[in-house]
């Protein structure tokens, strides 16, 4: 499994540095995150039971408005798209012929749309801020370390069990690793990068991603628990599905860019 993750890492990372570098005038980000979110989102929407099959296509195409409404009138579209979300699939539901389950539709439809949606939408809106580039960099990557540290320091020393019931292979001295792992990636990003914050700011931003990151692991490690399941996909070898290799992410953009935004400027 380990080959399989470093190859897949191997091709995939060149791929989004380029997307990241290249995002002007054409904005490729954008896209990336746009195709990353619907594969995910696909995955997600097929893991539901059956008898209570989400709105994929209400869902697929809202949460391509959402992952780049940042690059489009923000403020306006924002509620604009929250509103359609509610209800455009809830009229659609009234007039359909089949009425059992239809709430729990609309939920799981909801569910996977804001989920993946409207918290990838964080990465494109980080982009967008002043040195958004740099700050992608950064909390891409100081989250891939942390995973990364997570992962070796929990198979050669883990011995306790962070969550048992949720992920019974993460363990406290792997959370532990990874925290140390992101702080590391964070000053090392920050000085090679130039950022605008010191080396206390950059320990604490390292921290709050390693922290958030792990719990974007486990709800998503949850939900594939709940659903009875051990990978979303095998889309990306060694690594399972694209949503499997996006949950630390989900939750990492959102912290960062309220950092930037509320601490830095």
């Amino acid at each position: 499994m380990l080959k399989k993750r470093i190859i897949t890492s191997a091709i995939g990372i060149p791929v989004l540095v380029a997307a990241i570098w290249f995002d002007r005038p054409i904005p490729w980000f954008t896209l990336f995150m746009a195709a990353c979110g619907l594969t995910a989102l696909g995955e997600f929407y097929r893991i539901i039971p059956i008898k209570i099959p989400p709105l994929v296509y209400f869902g697929m195409t809202l949460s391509v408005f959402f992952i780049a409404s940042p690059d489009l009138n923000y403020d306006f579209l924002i509620p604009l798209l929250l509103t359609s979300a509610i209800i455009l699939p809830l009229v659609y539901l009234l007039f359909r012929r089949q009425k059992e389950g239809a709430f729990l539709n609309w939920a799981w439809t909801m569910a996977g749309l804001l989920y993946l949606g409207w918290l990838l939408s964080y990465w494109v809106a980080l982009r967008g801020v002043d040195s958004g580039r740099d700050w992608v960099f950064l909390a891409m990557f100081t989250t891939f370390a942390g995973d990364t540290a997570a992962f070796f320091v929990g198979r050669t020393w883990g011995k306790r069990h962070l969550a048992p019931l949720v992920s019974p292979g993460k363990t406290w001295e792997g959370a532990f690793g990874g925290v140390l792992g992101a702080m590391l990636a964070s000053l090392l990003f920050t000085t090679v990068l130039s950022l605008p914050i010191g080396y206390g700011q950059a320990v604490l931003l390292g921290l709050l991603i390693s922290v958030f990151a792990q719990l974007g692991d486990l709800v998503e490690s949850l939900f594939k628990r709940n659903m009875g399941i051990k990978d979303s996909g095998k889309l990306l070898p060694g690594h399972g599905g694209m949503l499997d290799r996006l949950d630390s992410l989900t939750f990492a953009a959102v912290v960062v860019y309220y950092y930037v935004i509320w601490v830095i400027r």
